[in-house]
């Protein structure tokens, strides 16, 4: 670990937390130092997030000390972590938008006299901190709803300085924001370390953290791998390589190899499909038995392609067409007439029924075949449901049971028994394996290939580089909303995808 020169102004050792099933954080050791910048790195599942959460007060941890400004804390809340002078910004920044900027700005510890709100003094306030971080023009009597996403990050900084802040958490700063308003969100950053405040940085975005970094602590699978590392200096092959040690291997089915027959024409086409401040100019050809898979980082663009080419979005450009003939756009019931069906990332709040039946859970979007006279035939809609459950294992096989009893690996195979039951042609997939343990991510993998070798096209989504890889037969690789490269999987490999979702170019 390379030494810092200054104390230590929080120092975390040994940090554990467990939830059920997963060890999230396994021993974590972090030191900041007063006026530093602080870069905490590792792929999506590595414990990032509950360990700044811990360090917030919202998780108490399991086991572990934390020390701040040399003396033993407990942080039992996240009042107790603010009055310490630690301040989070979340990733998705919880400001409440009927307020106003002034409002959020001092929201829990407002200005009074007598028990009495001093509107006045608020704004007075805002607008003083509003100029020190370079935005003088924001109004803080306007309400919150109507700023932009980089203002809206303006306001939760004010709302930190609010405080008598000597540390600073940045969970993806500048993931909304625009190279201008990064080039003042750095600038903001500078100011702040000036006057001594310390930053802990999140960003998956290595060129940031060579520009802004001092030292880089690496998670991965819950433990610091890393601790210290210069940020200007470290070599990226040696950051990616830490970020992507992996201890479970993963058990992926036989790509099929070339036949020789020539090539089916395309059941989904995507013409420079776009959302305004998501995505842009994207375009695919799927064929049936074909996976393509999307690759990028978390606010790269994937998931909101999926849900726009399903219809879940309406796009600002471009079309999707199914056997040429195009979808329109916004209609989720016209893609699913279309023989579109969705396997959302949030498969338990979006994708499933929970106090439902697994066989309610299945017919759900075929209900039309089972009425009769507007009475279901639930006779019908259970043999149709148990065929189609049998036929991708599902286990245990108790039709009626409640699908919130399955483990997750199950559940996701209910999502995907409802779309064959459906006669779906093409299946977009997000987050197939998350929440699923190791041994079901094999099966399910299977499943997936065999329906492609059967003839069903599918668009995958996956945050596991190696799972993209490992299932897809083409990658399309996303950065910021653009598409940045693209190949058949088999040319590709793990640190080349992270290189290119990172840098947006090739590998030094």
């Amino acid at each position: 670990m390379a030494p810092d020169p200054r104390p230590p102004l929080l120092t975390m050792s040994g940090i554990t937390k467990s939830f059920p099933g997963v060890r999230a954080l396994d021993g974590v050791d972090l030191e900041v130092a007063p006026g530093e910048v602080h870069c905490l790195l590792g792929q999506n599942g590595a414990g990032k997030s509950t360990l700044i959460k811990v360090l917030a007060g919202a998780h108490q941890p399991d086991g572990g000390h934390v020390v701040w400004n040399g003396e033993p804390v407990r942080l039992r809340s996240p009042s107790a972590a603010v009055r310490l002078g630690i301040a989070t910004l979340h990733q998705e920044l919880d400001l409440v938008e009927g307020l106003s900027v002034a409002e959020n700005t001092h929201l829990g510890h407002e200005p009074a006299t007598a028990g009495f709100v001093r509107a006045r003094a608020a704004r007075t306030a805002t607008a003083a901190l509003l100029k020190r971080l370079g935005h003088p023009e924001i109004d803080p009597a306007r309400r919150v709803g109507g700023l932009s996403a980089a203002q809206r990050q303006i306001v939760s900084m004010a709302r930190a300085l609010s405080h008598d802040v000597r540390l600073i958490v940045m969970d993806e700063p500048s993931a909304a924001l625009d190279p201008d308003e990064v080039d003042n969100l750095f600038r903001i950053v500078a100011d702040l370390t000036a006057d001594g405040v310390a930053v802990l940085y999140i960003s998956h975005r290595l060129e940031e953290i060579r520009r802004i970094g001092d030292r880089v602590t690496v998670l991965k699978d819950g433990r610091a791998v890393a601790r210290g590392l210069p940020a200007a200096t470290t070599p990226t092959r040696e950051v990616v390589a830490l970020m992507t040690g992996r201890d479970v291997p993963y058990a992926f089915p036989d790509r099929p190899g070339p036949d020789g027959a020539p090539a089916p024409e395309p059941v989904l086409t995507v013409q420079g499909l776009a959302r305004q401040g998501e995505f842009e100019a994207f375009d695919l050809v799927l064929r049936p038995g074909e996976i393509v898979g999307l690759a990028g980082l978390v606010g790269s663009g994937r998931s909101e392609i999926l849900e726009t080419v399903y219809g879940a979005r309406r796009p600002t450009a471009g079309r999707v067409l199914v056997d040429g003939r195009p979808l329109r756009p916004g209609s989720v019931p016209a893609a699913v007439r279309a023989g579109l069906g969705l396997a959302p990332e949030e498969r338990k709040a979006q994708g499933l029924l929970l106090l439902e039946s697994v066989t309610r859970n299945v017919s759900v979007s075929s209900l039309g075949r089972f009425s009769r006279a507007g009475w279901i035939d639930r006779a019908a809609e259970r043999a149709a449901a148990r065929t189609a459950t049998r036929g991708l294992s599902l286990r245990p096989d108790h039709p009626e049971a409640p699908v919130r009893t399955l483990s997750g690996g199950n559940q996701q195979k209910a999502v995907l028994a409802r779309w064959l039951l459906r006669g779906c042609r093409v299946l977009l997939l997000d987050e197939p394996t998350r929440g699923v343990d190791v041994g079901a991510r094999a099966e399910l993998y299977a499943v997936v290939r065999r329906l492609a070798d059967e003839g069903l096209a599918v668009l995958l989504v996956s945050s596991e580089v190696p799972e993209v890889l490992g299932l897809a037969d083409r990658v399309l690789v996303l950065r910021e909303g653009r598409v940045v490269h693209e190949a058949p999987a088999r040319d590709l490999d793990e640190h080349r995808v992270l290189d290119l979702v990172m840098e947006g170019s090739p590998a030094a």
